[in-house]
């Protein structure tokens, strides 16, 4: 009897084993035919699709089918997001647009992109910024319309076309022509003259605001674009090989910042909006600045025509032009994402309706050949035309290093506006701040 019952379960436990053994080929089947029948599925959905090895086939079709915008121009978020609308219309693409507030978007991208978290299609400005996150940048070269990208505007980095730029812009002395005759501001001399006049007629003949970049920043471009190499004068100064009170540039620069001191209202009492709305009122005959500000004059009932003429140091007669921002691609993103940012480019710089957000619902400026902007503005038509002619000088700021206008620059330019320092002893702190910020 033990022995039957022995046998018996012996053959009871040969008989589970078989059934589990059978149960388990049978289910590794179905798997392997579901995942042949997914992966034959998504080859019909998306043949063009090449995922990347650990992407599920639901991953790969959400990532062709829909793209992240963020982008650091504040101006443009509404009419953005009515672009990434019509996007979607016309192609099924679904557009998301994250918001920001400008002031530390540069910080969150950074954030963003090392947690592996990065938007699809995103802002830089060319330069300094765009060189540190070169590892994200996606080469743009294949895109349609890059040929007809105006020259120099495209951001080029190590040979490759990784950035679009969105408009152009410029700045200089904007001035109100009643008051000033451009034809006869040719140099720094008859520059500080058309200052002393002014005064003497009891108007304000130049005017500089307190805020960083339209204090010193923008201002202090002009010797530089003006050196044979700007990126290399850059590069030497920072390393303390050259000195700005060497430059005869620089010493015209610096006589003339002693000049708007000595003639003008002290500009660490006036902002921005003060320095825009006593333009647009007569108050001031001049101020510097770029075709950004005409936005400043819509609730003011300017009755004088206005232009955009250069700084005239050391006898400049070219406009500071240039591209302040370009978009990228997130080089990290899927494969099939990526693919689908460049689609939206190519869609934004070709397509009717692209162009349309570009050139009147963002307001900018044509940087791709047979473009046109019919509502430019009289300041904005001004760096047009300077561009067109050949007559615009570069942006060398974007090469300084990072952060130096903010915490060097600001607090030199302030000291100058408010002692007696002179204009020797500003270049100094100038050169040793472009020292101290290289090393930081």
């Amino acid at each position: 009897m033990k022995i039957r019952k022995m046998i018996n379960v012996l053959l009871a436990v040969v008989i589970m084993a078989s059934m589990m053994l059978t149960g388990c080929g049978k289910t590794e089947e179905k798997e392997e035919a579901a995942n042949t029948q997914g992966a034959n599925t998504e080859a019909t959905v998306k043949p063009e699709a090449t995922a990347k090895p650990e992407a599920t086939p639901a991953e790969t079709t959400k990532a062709a089918d829909k793209i992240i915008i963020f982008q650091s121009k504040v101006e443009i978020t509404d009419q953005l997001e009515a672009c990434a609308k019509a996007y979607t219309a016309e192609t099924g693409v679904e557009v998301e647009v994250w918001g920001t507030t400008g002031d530390d978007y540069l910080q969150q991208l950074k954030i963003k992109l090392g947690n592996n978290q990065g938007p699809t299609v995103f802002s830089l400005q060319p330069g300094a910024e765009s060189e540190e996150l070169k590892a994200y940048l996606t080469d743009l070269g294949d895109l349609n319309f890059v040929g007809d990208i105006a020259s120099n505007m495209a951001n080029v980095i190590d040979g490759k076309t990784v950035g679009i730029p969105y408009t152009m812009e410029g700045f200089g002395v904007v001035y109100n022509k009643s008051l000033i005759d451009a034809s006869k501001i040719t140099d720094s001399a008859s520059f500080i003259k058309m200052l002393e006049d002014q005064k003497a007629a009891g108007i304000n003949g130049f005017s500089l605001s307190s805020e960083s970049y339209f204090l010193i920043g923008h201002i202090l471009n002009t010797p530089f674009a003006l050196q044979a190499d700007p990126e290399a004068y850059i590069n030497q100064l920072v390393a303390g090989e050259v000195k700005l009170q060497d430059s005869p540039e620089f010493v015209d620069f610096a006589n003339v910042m002693a000049a708007i001191r000595e003639n003008t209202v002290n500009p660490l009492e006036v902002t921005y909006d003060k320095e825009t709305g006593d333009f647009a009122t007569g108050k001031s005959a001049s101020i510097h600045q770029g075709n950004w500000c005409y936005s400043m004059f819509k609730d003011y009932d300017v009755t004088f025509d206005m232009g955009m003429m250069p700084l005239p140091i050391s006898g400049n007669d070219k406009i500071a032009a240039s591209v302040p921002t370009c978009w990228y691609v997130n080089t990290t993103a899927e494969v099939e994402e990526q693919q689908a940012g460049k689609d939206f480019l190519n869609w934004l710089y070709t397509s009717e309706t692209g162009k349309n957000y570009l050139m009147k619902e963002f307001g900018f400026m044509p940087v791709v050949a047979g473009m046109e902007n019919a509502n430019m503005d009289s300041i904005s038509q001004s760096v047009a035309d300077a561009a067109a002619a050949g007559k615009t000088i570069g942006w060398p700021m974007a090469k300084w290093p990072a952060g130096i206008v903010d915490v060097y620059l600001l607090p030199i330019a302030q000291e100058f506006f408010t002692t007696d320092m002179t204009a020797e002893d500003f270049l100094t702190k100038l050169t040793d701040a472009f020292v101290q910020a290289g090393q930081q």
